[in-house]
């Protein structure tokens, strides 16, 4: 999870970097680039932090039974915890206000993405599981069918 939200949170960075780097004069390239750097760092924090919470918390649930506004806050508290992690000494000026604020929001909107796309997924598993569902069990002429087939592509039956 944490990698997964890296990779998304990587061009949130760059763009920020960019917008910043434009708005206020700086060298765009290195902005971008330490921006980007950070959001990636911010997100592999916060994926695994809420990763973390929902093994704790909702471990033994099916994607199918978790609620929006549940995972949202989980992914939130995730985003909080990254923010902390990464950006400890920040204080609360306006800039560590608004980073607090994006990547809070960042986690929460990483979180209702994870949900969806399980959903569209079709994942029925527990959470333990993987969140994979078994394959249908065959009966026993697809058995003999996928067991039996000899050269040519035949299936052979026991009278043969």
């Amino acid at each position: 999870m944490g990698i997964t939200w890296a990779t998304a949170w990587l061009p949130v960075g760059a763009i920020t970097g960019w917008v910043t780097g434009m708005l206020l004069g700086f060298p765009v390239a290195g902005i971008v680039i330490n921006s980007s750097m950070m959001f990636g760092f911010l997100g592999f924090v916060s994926g695994t932090a809420f990763a973390a919470l929902l093994g704790a918390v909702d471990g033994r649930r099916r994607f199918d039974q978790l609620s929006f506004p549940r995972l949202i806050a989980w992914g939130a508290l995730g985003g909080l915890f990254a923010i902390g992690a990464g950006l400890v000494g920040l204080s609360f000026s306006g800039f560590g206000v608004v980073a607090i604020g994006v990547v809070t929001l960042l986690g929460a909107g990483s979180a209702a993405g994870t949900l969806a796309i399980a959903r569209a997924a079709g994942t029925g598993g527990a959470l333990e599981d993987g969140g994979g569902s078994s394959p249908p069990a065959l009966d026993a002429n697809e058995i003999r069918d996928v067991l039996g087939r000899g050269r040519g592509g035949v299936a052979h039956t026991a009278e043969e």
